[in-house]
This record gives structure tokens, C-alpha cells and sequence, in this order.
């Protein structure tokens, strides 16, 4: 399968890249002169020559093939027309109407064609050409409100979990018609119009269902429930974080024997779920207390041995030290053309319980564009010199 991946910055290269993780050729179509924006993002490092270079666009961008194509030029239009003729999927997240006036949209495209469309706020619709990121859609879909401690202001996200989101649906979408087209003989691929703020609604739970059958609208609870006790991160005596999930009856007796506190259960605000739930400050706050006479070590280790759900809040530098994420190859190292070896999160997801190989490394700007041109397309040395020259490529 050849996927085109015409997108930008994170979404749409994100559902090509998902692809590309599973088997796909994946071809990056960028501006001769500036090339895809996530280039351009930070944190940076230095390469040999004293450059900045994206570590970002390190993990983005690799996986794929580099072709430079000027999209504004009846020319460049031409070539992407013709490499579209030869490929299975486009992915792209251009303002609804971009590809229209380039004459590039799936209508003057080859009808085998899968094109995965991702937008803000969808192909069409009152607000489908306003120009947003992942913030914006995250904010209209309801998440931001639901996200940070009730007596707090609303929390953006830490990550841009629309764009990656909705780069998952897409993914799966393209592999559905995908299926239609080949396994079901249809022999026509379909165009899948995925949008940001609509990866997220998605998620909301009962949020909508509620407001619908009850008038309730949900706020925000922090790191805690409204409808159960004890669920926290708890904070260690030696000051880390440590999350405990003990709301099912079963789990909460376990719970008060690692604690050395199986008192609690004769406690009437302790004695059932429903208790816990109506006194769950209480409930938090006691297993609060305890948590704070303990190292995050020993908290863990006493739940663990009760069987009691619960982990240490995590950074960085403790996922790459842990022996689990070693083990099941979590993270592997990726060959940068740039940079050289630098660890990365291993591909996702893995079959047959076996990690797949690590991916190439994201391409220079422009690497690939002579090889592909000639190979897919047939262009001479002489027309992709012509080309150049008139900055087409």
C-alpha cells in the first residue's frame, strides 16, 4: 500500500504515519522551500555542522519518503495528480477548499483513491472554515472544561490529543475502505471526512447522555471521582505521586489490609461503595494520610502485594528506566540522517507479541524526490532538472 501523506504538522502526517508503522509505503509530499511546519517545532538539538534540529520532527516525521512539490503551481499540481494515480491512500489537513482550488481535491483524483480529509472543524458546516489547532478543538468538544481541579480554571491537555486522536479514527477509516475496495471487490476507494473536535466528542462517555436524560452538566473533578472512593494520586512522604484505584468492594477490603487499617470497614462511611461514594472526601483524605507516612516504593510494594491496582506517577526518565517498557520494547532507536541513533517510542500497535522493527529515520527535506519522481513517475534526469530550475520540485 503507497500512502501520500500531504499533511502538516501533526494529524494528518500522524494517520500516515500509523500506516507507514503497519507496512505502508508512506511518501511525504512537502514545500520545496519550507517543508512540513513540525520541522520547525521545537525542542531542538544541534547536528554536527552547529545546526538546530527539530527532535520533534525526529519522531514525526520518520517512517516516510521526502518529495518536494510546489502544490501552487499547475506544474506541481500535474506531478501530484500523476503520483496520486499510483498510490492507494492521501492524507491531508489542508482548510476545507484548499485542495478544491489547486485541483487537487478527491474529485479530480483517481476513484480508487483513499483520502483521509482532517480539518478542525469538518469538510462543511458553519464553522468549517475557521482556522483553529488541537487547542481550539479540544476547548469546543468539551474536554478543556473537564480537565483540571473543580476549583481551578479549565486545563489544556498536556499533548495535542484531537490531532492524534483523530489521526487514529483516520487510520482505521482508511483501513475499513480500504477493505470495501479490495477484499469486497468494490474497486472505488471513498473520502473520510475526520475532524478534530469530533475525535474528542467521541471519548465524552456519558457527558452528552446525561445532560440529555438529566440536565447535568459535568465538571470538572480533578484527579478524583463524584461516583466512586478511593481513587486519588496520592502523595508519597518523599514526595512523589502515587495513583491507587480502589473502588470495587473486593479491592477496598484489600486495600484496608495494606494499610494495616481493616477497621474502616466496620466504619459506616467506609462499609460499602455507595457509602464511600457519598463520603468520598473522607475516604480520599484517609487514604491520603496514610499514603504520606510512605516512601512511593513501599506504598507500592504493599499494594502490590494486596492486589491492589496502583502505580507511581511516572515521568520520563522513570519510563525509560523501568524493566517492563525494556522488556516489551517500548522504546527502540531510531537511525536519524541528521542526528544519528536517538531512542524513541517503539512503533504501536505489535502483532504476533512480537515489536516491529524500528522505523527509518525521519528524511531530509527533499531526500527522496529525485528517486521517486523516476521511479514512480519515469521522469528523465533532464525533465527533474527542468523541474528544479523552475522550482516546481
Amino acid at each position: 500500500m503507497r500512502v501520500l501523506d500531504m499533511g502538516t504538522r501533526v494529524a494528518a502526517p500522524f494517520c500516515a504515519g500509523i500506516l507507514g508503522e503497519q507496512g505502508a509505503e508512506v511518501i511525504k509530499i512537502e514545500d520545496p522551500d519550507r517543508g512540513d511546519k513540525t520541522r520547525l517545532n521545537g525542542p531542538f538539538t544541534v547536528d554536527d555542522d552547529g545546526n538546530a534540529y527539530s527532535l520533534y520532527w525526529s519522531v514525526e516525521g520518520r517512517g516516510r519518503k521526502s518529495v518536494t512539490i510546489n502544490l501552487r503551481s499547475p506544474e506541481g499540481q500535474d506531478l501530484f495528480r500523476r503520483l496520486a494515480s499510483v498510490s492507494d491512500v492521501v492524507c491531508e489537513n489542508f482548510r476545507p477548499g484548499t485542495l478544491e482550488r489547486w485541483n487537487i481535491d478527491p474529485s479530480q483524483l483517481d476513484p480508487r483513491l483513499v483520502t483521509a480529509r482532517i480539518s478542525l472543524y469538518g469538510q462543511q458546516g458553519p464553522k468549517s472554515l475557521y482556522n483553529g489547532f488541537d487547542h481550539n478543538a479540544v476547548a469546543f468538544a468539551g474536554l478543556t472544561h473537564l480537565t483540571g481541579q473543580p476549583d481551578g480554571p479549565p486545563t489544556r491537555p498536556a499533548l495535542p490529543v484531537s490531532d492524534y486522536l483523530t489521526g487514529v479514527f483516520a487510520a482505521q477509516a482508511v483501513t475499513s475502505l480500504l477493505y470495501e475496495r479490495d477484499a469486497k471487490g468494490t474497486g472505488t476507494g471513498g473520502v473520510i471526512d475526520a475532524y478534530l473536535y469530533g475525535s474528542v466528542l467521541r471519548i465524552m462517555e456519558w457527558t452528552i447522555a446525561a445532560y440529555d436524560r438529566l440536565d447535568s452538566v459535568r465538571q470538572r473533578t480533578g484527579n478524583r471521582s463524584n461516583n466512586a472512593a478511593p481513587l486519588d494520586n496520592f502523595q508519597s512522604r518523599d514526595g512523589r505521586y502515587v495513583c491507587i484505584v480502589a473502588v470495587r468492594q473486593a479491592v477496598f477490603e484489600l486495600l484496608c489490609e495494606a494499610m494495616g487499617r481493616p477497621e474502616l470497614l466496620a466504619d459506616e462511611r467506609f462499609a460499602t461503595p455507595k457509602a464511600r461514594r457519598l463520603n468520598r472526601d473522607v475516604v480520599n483524605q484517609t487514604v491520603a494520610e496514610w499514603a504520606s507516612g510512605l516512601d512511593a516504593a513501599a506504598i507500592e510494594e504493599r499494594c502490590l502485594a494486596h492486589g491492589v491496582p496502583v502505580g507511581v506517577v511516572y515521568d520520563v526518565s522513570d519510563v525509560m528506566a523501568d524493566d517492563h517498557v525494556r522488556v516489551r520494547g517500548d522504546v527502540c532507536t531510531v537511525d536519524d540522517p541528521v542526528i544519528g541513533p536517538v531512542r524513541q517510542q517503539a512503533p504501536y500497535l505489535r502483532f504476533d507479541g512480537d515489536p516491529p522493527p524500528a522505523p527509518a529515520g525521519a528524511p531530509r527535506l527533499g531526500e527522496h524526490t529525485d528517486e521517486v519522481l523516476s521511479s514512480l513517475l519515469s521522469l528523465s534526469s533532464t525533465e527533474l532538472a527542468a523541474l528544479r530550475a523552475a522550482s516546481i520540485i
